[in-house]
């Protein structure tokens, strides 16, 4: 099922995406340069990883992970998040 999101996206519209921010706790100098960014975004498989790879002119983030499994992530805005990614078979 991944293998359909393989690939390169490029974001085109964030409808509402300054209210989520704000709703999660962004700041508003941050909110103000992400609302003017569109990013990037290569997802890749590597056997049984996940790499995400986002790219915009605020911030280059990588993250990988496996399906199933909680991993510690540090937000392009530096917070500290715990995923946990399910599995939908």
């Amino acid at each position: 099922m991944v293998d359909a999101f393989v690939g390169t996206w490029k974001l085109v519209d964030s409808k509402n995406f300054d209210d989520y921010m704000k709703s999660i706790g962004v700041g508003f100098a941050t909110r103000q340069v992400a609302n003017m960014t569109k990013p990037t975004t290569v997802i890749e498989m590597n056997g049984d990883t996940i790499i995400i790879k986002t790219h915009s002119t605020f911030k280059n983030t990588e993250i990988s992970f496996k399906l199933g499994v909680e991993f510690d992530e540090t937000t392009a805005d530096d917070r500290k998040v715990k995923h946990r990614t399910r599995m939908f078979f």
